[in-house]
């Protein structure tokens, strides 16, 4: 393998070794496996039965359920044999975190145990140690003979294991000597695996989470290379964004991160990880797969010699500015309305843009598109934060108004060209055409060019992947605004499209701008609400410009609104999680820029919050703390006024402005 997967230009599962999970087989070419997480207390049998046997018939393939300490392992025990009882055999995954008797007593009873190296033997305290090689040699030897006596008992008793990596919660030791880095997280997980290897244990999967979606694919991908050329090997995947949040926010982030890796064949399993009941993740993970269980193939792309990025760290393509496109400036959100036969004032509303008519001004939000697409000028004053873009067909030289869009065609016959930008609409090697000869050429020596890159094909991220490096090896700097058109029925299947196939892009750092397109305006049926809805067209246009908006703030590449680091809930959650998000959402969301960490309780707090600028964290029931970056402020605060102390904490810290 020459880089972290089988192919850079088409979709080709990675081969990985096969894992038995009770009667589930993982890895080795076997369908991508769907789970998730109870949100129940693990001593509350009746509800933790109730509440699997609701994801097993939401269609998880594995349900996992948390065991902070020796009575909730050994309550494992009686779960089980309930569920048995009922005649449900899904298997069962023990969640480990700082208490190795607990993994011990867990792996006996059900069918695959997961530990975080991060605070498996370590405590966290977030000091900075000096460490010479003798002192780390030391360290990794008591970590395996801490480690070793539940590698030998899941060898005996056939339980499988997940050693789960989570960037927030990385050692003080991996810390102090690789930094809060991917590499740190993948040495992290190798550490464990060279011991479980060392005792011929190998029915192991491995994952890499974090909040940060760039993170967490930087991760994977290193963590597949490391494994190759240390082992010859690579062991299943479990991919996960973790604390990803609720609603779009959390859909989009978890595709993104699942969805970058999945393209590129990397992932045996996957759990999308949302601040919602945990029976309703399920049909997201299955959106999310049936992209990769029967992918057919697609038409062959030229072979990449060599990647024009790392895909192991982040730069963003160098292109020349055109006006506010490209140049390092931030991603430029386009929107499409070209179902619009005449655009009206009223129109605008859904991307930013309300107009007031008795005062004959604009207001304009902080998620307001930069471009509007239509197919005829728009024949109204724009505000001058937006610029029109219409189709070559009705523009006509001298309209200072908008800007043309132009097919590859059109451009090179130079009959209809704007002396200042011209947008030209490529579709990335579409299948049976060749491309217009002197296209390429003619771009480079255009300062106006500005390339919107789409493609039609099975593979269409793999083919603007590929396109891109085509500019890259003709020398050809333009800006290039990422085109993705969705053909899906429902919102989260939208979704779920448009942030893998834009996103995986622009975390490798391709991409000025992104335009969402629909390929039917009929409306789209919504499985989340009860009956049959269907979402109007002035709807359908607010969801496409919100999604893109949400896809540059997921992928860190343009930052508009407030992010919420959210962790799912678990068995160890101290409040009720949806609810408090919501409070904390509802007098927040006006604080552009600004990371709010929400968990459930302190296994989820300082460690796995390590990318939020404020936390807000369960430490007791009824107790909340609250955090500056990693630093404890307030502790043990009555939950009843803990959301108005979190807006103090704000204001003290200069981050709070009046909605």
């Amino acid at each position: 393998m020459r880089y972290y997967c089988e192919s850079l230009t088409d979709y080709r599962r990675l081969q990985t070794l096969e894992v038995r999970i009770g009667d589930l087989l993982l890895g080795n070419g076997h369908p991508i496996r769907v789970q998730t997480m109870t949100t129940t207390d693990t001593m509350d049998t009746a509800g933790t039965v109730a509440q699997t046997i609701r994801c097993i018939e939401a269609g998880a393939e594995l349900v996992r359920i948390t065991a902070p300490s020796k009575k909730e392992a050994e309550n494992l025990r009686v779960i089980r044999d309930e569920l048995h009882r009922r005649g449900y055999r899904t298997p069962l995954v023990a969640d480990i975190h700082f208490t190795p008797n607990a993994a011990e007593i867990a792996a006996r009873i059900v069918e695959k145990v997961r530990i975080n190296p991060g605070n498996y033997v370590d405590k966290k305290k977030f000091e900075f140690i000096e460490y010479t090689d003798a002192d780390y040699a030391e360290e990794i030897d008591r970590i395996r003979e801490r480690f070793t006596p539940l590698v030998r008992i899941c060898r005996e008793h056939g339980t499988a294991m997940r050693i789960g990596t989570n960037h927030g919660s990385l050692s003080d030791r991996i810390m102090s000597r690789y930094g809060d880095t991917p590499m740190g997280m993948v040495e992290s997980a190798m550490e464990f695996l060279r011991i479980a290897r060392g005792e011929s244990y190998h029915n192991i999967v491995l994952s890499m989470k974090s909040s940060n979606p760039l993170v967490m694919v930087q991760a994977y991908r290193l963590l597949v290379r490391a494994m190759n050329e240390e082992f010859g090997v690579c062991y299943p995947l479990h991919l996960g964004v973790t604390e990803a949040g609720d609603g779009e926010d959390g859909r989009i982030k978890s595709a993104i991160g699942i969805g970058t890796l999945l393209e590129d064949g990397i992932g045996d399993t996957i759990r999308v990880s949302l601040t919602e009941d945990p029976e309703f993740e399920i049909p997201v993970c299955r959106d999310i797969v049936k992209r990769y269980n029967e992918r057919p193939p697609a038409a062959p792309l030229p072979v990449l010699p060599k990647p024009a990025y790392s895909p192991y760290e982040y730069a963003r393509r160098r292109s020349t500015a055109v006006e506010n496109i490209g140049g390092g400036q931030v991603p430029v959100v386009v929107a499409d309305m070209r179902g619009l036969a005449r655009v009206e004032p009223a129109h605008l509303r859904s991307i930013g843009y309300a107009y007031d008519e008795s005062t004959d001004k604009w207001t304009i939000g902080d998620a307001a598109a930069d471009y509007v697409l239509t197919e005829q000028p728009i024949g109204f004053a724009l505000p001058g934060t937006l610029r029109n873009i219409s189709s070559s067909a009705y523009w006509a030289p001298g309209n200072e108004s908008c800007i043309p869009m132009l097919s590859s065609e059109a451009y090179l016959q130079g009959d209809v060209r704007d002396t200042r930008i011209n947008c030209i609409s490529i579709d990335a090697y579409p299948e049976g055409k060749a491309e217009p000869a002197g296209l390429l050429e003619m771009v480079a020596d255009d300062p106006t060019a500005v390339l919107f890159v789409g493609s039609g094909n099975g593979n269409s991220m793999h083919s603007v992947r590929r396109w891109l490096q085509r500019l890259a090896e003709a020398g050809v700097a333009n800006p290039v605004v990422l085109q993705v058109d969705s053909g899906q029925t429902t919102p989260d299947g939208h979704l779920i499209h448009f942030a893998t196939e834009a996103g995986a892009l622009l975390l490798d750092g391709m991409g000025d701008g992104i335009l969402l397109s629909f390929r039917s305006e009929e409306g789209m049926e919504n499985p989340r609400v009860q009956g049959r809805t269907y979402l109007p067209v002035s709807d359908i246009r607010q969801f496409a410009n919100n999604t893109a908006f949400s896809i540059l703030q997921a992928t860190r590449t343009r930052i508009s609104k407030t992010e919420y680091i959210s962790c799912p809930s678990c068995g160890r959650t101290l409040f009720d999680l949806q609810e408090t998000t919501a409070k904390i959402r509802s007098v927040t969301n006006h604080l552009k820029g600004v990371k709010i960490a929400i968990m459930g309780c302190i296994v989820n707090g300082p460690g796995e919050m390590a990318d939020a600028d404020f936390g807000y964290v369960g430490s007791g029931p009824g107790k909340i703390t609250l955090y500056r970056g990693k630093e404890v402020v307030k502790k043990n605060i009555d939950s009843e006024v803990a959301v108005e102390e979190l807006i103090r904490l704000l204001k003290e810290s200069d981050a709070w402005v009046d909605a």
